[in-house]
């Protein structure tokens, strides 16, 4: 019996932070700032842990394209809303020079209950992600998918990277944010798992005694949703840039349809321990795109650029059948203009050397992640 296609739709998920238009220091989102984009978003707006945080969620969509559509509305939404009231969204997964002791969760029994449970850890939580949703209905290839796909999380993170800086300190990360959710339990790369009977028992162990309430509050770099028939990848930072959300988007989506492929054929992408694949995470986590990941086959480390070329010569057929060659192809312009974090600090160094303080360069690195949420809109 032939194995049945997914429909492989997509659905992202982006959390945003809040600055002031002329500080460009965070700002806490007015009530009425959040009535406004609810009215208007009609389920696709909601606020987050902090005060100073939003997010909003796509439609199920089939392709890209109309992710592009829908993302770009809800951004518009945001920008439009927040200039009522002198603020400005970024979609970068740190802020470059605020304070996170100076910030306050927003009032809300979820997020009360998650600062008694978590304590002081999650008081550091002014971070932001990109999540990617793709529909898989049958729960035991949600499971196969995810075991594949753990190995090109790496990949992805470094595409996405967005917060080199930390209270006005340039961490020589180009992802800081990964060290401040790291420090959340149930966290990091997914263990690999044999079934969906598997899943379901480990998470009806942890419910049963009652450190969780639902699967929720797995946290992993990839899991599966707990409320949809999707897997969930979760490692990437949120994107300054529209057109990068979209290439990391479309990249999941087309790796997904990858292994489901390769499955007709009675093949399957190479399942590599969690240890080997968490040294990748780690190099793109500190490097970006700057330098290589290993490449376990080969055993060697390649190149970035090396291997993003051949995964997009790799994703061409699948690509094709799912109308995202052309935001797959821009992976090639991520390369030679860097990630956020890249640009980042090119922003920050201009300033600096043409005489800006310290202080006034963090802000110009503010002020340009302003212009590149507004960029696509």
């Amino acid at each position: 019996m032939p194995l049945e296609q997914p429909d492989f739709t997509i659905g992202i998920e982006e959390e945003y932070l809040l600055v002031d238009r002329d500080s460009f220091d965070l700002a806490p989102a007015p009530t009425a700032l959040m009535q406004a984009c609810s009215e208007r978003l009609q389920g696709q707006f909601a606020p987050e842990y902090l005060e100073c945080q939003v997010e909003i969620g796509s439609q199920v969509c089939t392709t890209v394209g109309q992710a592009r559509d829908d993302l770009r509305n809800l951004r518009s939404v945001v920008a439009e809303e927040a200039a009522r009231h002198n603020l400005a969204p970024i979609a970068a997964s740190c802020h470059p020079f605020s304070d996170w002791r100076k910030q306050h969760h927003t009032k809300k029994e979820r997020y009360n209950t998650l600062r008694d449970d978590l304590g002081g850890v999650v008081r550091r939580m002014v971070i932001c992600g990109q999540h990617v949703h793709v529909g898989i209905p049958d729960p035991d290839m949600r499971i196969d998918l995810m075991n594949q796909l753990a190995y090109f999380l790496p990949h992805l993170l470094a595409l996405s990277c967005s917060s080199p800086f930390w209270v006005g300190d340039d961490t020589g990360l180009s992802c800081y944010r990964l060290t401040v959710f790291d420090n959340l339990p149930r966290t990091g790369l997914p263990p690999r798992m044999d079934s969906w009977s598997t899943y379901e028992r480990s998470v009806e162990a942890m419910t049963r005694v009652g450190v969780i309430e639902d699967s929720s509050k797995i946290w992993w770099d990839l899991r599966p949703s707990s409320r949809f028939p999707t897997i969930e990848s979760r490692i990437c930072d949120v994107s300054p840039r529209l057109e990068t959300t979209l290439t990391i988007a479309a990249l999941t989506q087309a790796l997904c349809r990858m292994f489901w492929r390769l499955a007709t054929r009675n093949q399957r992408w190479r399942i590599y321990d969690r240890f080997l694949i968490e040294e990748n995470r780690w190099r793109a986590q500190r490097y970006g795109i700057s330098k290589g990941l290993i490449d376990w086959g080969r055993r060697e480390i390649v190149p970035f650029d090396e291997l993003m070329h051949e995964l997009v010569d790799l994703l061409q057929e699948d690509g094709a059948a799912l109308e995202s060659m052309t935001e797959i192809e821009n992976v090639r312009s991520i390369l030679n203009t860097g990630n956020s974090a890249d640009r980042q600090r090119a922003v920050y160094n201009n300033a600096i050397t043409s005489g800006q303080s310290p202080n006034n360069a963090l802000r110009a690195v503010v002020q340009h992640l302003t212009e590149e949420f507004h960029a696509d809109l």
